[in-house]
């Protein structure tokens, strides 16, 4: 796969808006680990290589274990995730697919239990930028880093 474009060189005042959503949703107050969750299973459904090789390794950084990781497309069926965790997953997969789902009130109402109003925003607006991230590096063919050599 080749790059189609260095959309961060093109035009830098984009990606300058985008990072701005970015360091407004770290600076919320919501948790890292689960914004890198939520980053991870927003990437699988979108299929961003790139993305869930930055956020596997920024997870791992901050302490996120190799079980969680590995199991995160499964969470469901699976006793590692807090129900704040799962809670924010399931909105995480309704709004990545919302075309197909139409945000349901059985994925907002359980967030209510776990999140403030003002979490809720904030949890959404990450959602709102890691597809928006998605978009990018899987439109325009982003490459990850490659730490083994593909055989002649």
């Amino acid at each position: 796969m080749t790059t189609r474009l260095q959309y961060y060189a093109v035009e830098p005042k984009a990606l300058e808006a985008m990072m701005g959503l970015e360091n407004a949703v770290r600076a919320s107050g919501l948790e890292y680990s689960l914004l890198e969750l939520v980053k991870m299973r927003a990437s699988q459904i979108n299929g961003c290589a790139f993305c869930l090789h930055m956020h596997s390794q920024d997870a791992r950084k901050a302490g996120e274990t190799e079980d969680r990781l590995h199991l995160l497309a499964a969470w469901r069926e699976s006793s590692l995730y807090t129900p704040r965790e799962r809670a924010a997953l399931a909105w995480t997969e309704s709004l990545t697919r919302v075309a197909d789902t139409a945000a349901p009130d059985a994925d907002y109402e359980p967030l209510k239990a776990h999140f403030t109003e003002q979490e809720i925003v904030w949890l959404t607006m990450m959602i709102v930028a890691i597809n928006g991230w998605n978009r990018l590096a899987v439109g325009f063919r982003s490459q990850h880093p490659r730490a083994w050599k593909a055989a002649a």
